[in-house]
């Protein structure tokens, strides 16, 4: 099992809404169009959906409250815009 992938890829779902959605929907589709083997996408699937919910919320709080808290006014404007484009 290539753990890094697998890292990256729950990276990607707790920072993208929209990527969470369609895991929860199809999580072995999800993880495949990602790149992931088969052992990854089977344990993935296998996976606690619930938890996974409940970390991706809590790290999106989290980094909105950093955000807030840290980042000087007119670099939110950059931050947004960096999180739009991919960056």
């Amino acid at each position: 099992m290539n753990t890094a992938a697998v890292e990256k890829f729950l990276a990607y779902l707790y920072t993208d809404a929209a990527a969470m959605e369609r895991f929860l929907r199809s999580p072995r589709d999800e993880a495949a169009r990602a790149g992931l083997g088969n052992a990854e996408c089977d344990a993935l699937a296998a996976a606690d959906m619930t938890g996974m919910q409940m970390a991706a919320r809590s790290f999106s709080h989290k980094r909105a409250g950093k955000t807030a808290e840290t980042v000087p006014r007119g670099c939110r404007a950059w931050l947004a815009i960096r999180r739009v484009i991919g960056f």
